[in-house]
């Protein structure tokens, strides 16, 4: 059984914690341990929400006491398997054009590469999608090639526009919505990850995304598109990725 730790988290949540760094089989863990607490549909349990490397069990603690709800959390886990992940493949068109890519020539001077260089580094890998958080739809994903992961600017911005595609340590993020920002802008991506009127986000925890490049005016049309509500965008197929 994998070790972990049953944390309160005040008088409503539980936190699940399964170790203190970020790679892909504590993801696992945690987004098994999330399914299966789901599928049980236990009473009382309100919402689980999966982190790097913890789970928050939100609860009624009218209906479910923390002792009751951290019993059935080792419940599942003495029988919790751990193989690997399964989630849906998307192809996310990003431009990487100067005009959107403000910190592209920056990046490339810090890392000794061509700009050409940083966009196929950026575009060639499959993401993994860790969690959400920080802003509705917001997905944190990794790995980023390793000689693209650079620290944090030194002065973050008060204001990137929506859709900006940014990179920091080994993660890559699509800001949904217009936010301060202290990442290094290396494009932008025409496809709304939030559903405002439907409180829905595109991708999930699991999920797989490849970056796929697109011209000035690719986006352009991919932006009319949206605005219109005429943009769809559906998955490529459901992915099974090992675990690396």
């Amino acid at each position: 059984m994998l070790d972990y730790r049953v944390l309160s988290a005040g008088d409503t949540a539980l936190v699940v914690e399964f170790g203190d760094r970020i790679d892909r089989q504590l993801s696992t863990a945690v987004l098994a341990l999330a399914r299966a607490l789901d599928a049980e549909r236990i009473a009382g349990i309100v919402e689980t929400v999966p982190t790097f490397r913890s789970l928050m069990v939100h609860y009624e603690p009218l209906a479910l006491s923390a002792a009751a709800l951290a019993a059935r959390i080792d419940e599942q886990m003495q029988k919790l398997s751990v193989g690997e992940i399964a989630g849906r493949l998307w192809h996310l068109p990003v431009c990487y054009e100067p005009r959107f890519a403000i910190d592209l020539d920056d990046v490339a001077k810090r890392t000794s590469l061509s700009k050409q260089q940083i966009i196929e580094r950026h575009s060639g890998p499959i993401y993994h999608v860790y969690m959400l958080g920080f802003l509705p739809g917001q997905a944190y994903m990794g790995e980023l090639a390793a000689d693209l992961a650079l620290d944090r600017r030194e002065t973050p911005r008060t204001r990137i526009p929506a859709g900006s595609l940014a990179i920091a340590a080994r993660m890559s993020c699509v800001f949904p919505l217009e936010t301060p920002c202290g990442w290094h802008i290396i494009g932008r991506c025409p496809i709304p990850l939030w559903d405002p009127a439907h409180a829905t986000a595109l991708l999930a925890p699991a999920d797989k995304v490849m970056f796929v490049p697109v011209s000035v005016r690719e986006y352009d049309s991919l932006v009319t598109r949206a605005s219109q509500d005429v943009l769809r965008i559906e998955p490529v197929s459901e992915f099974v990725g090992a675990v690396a």
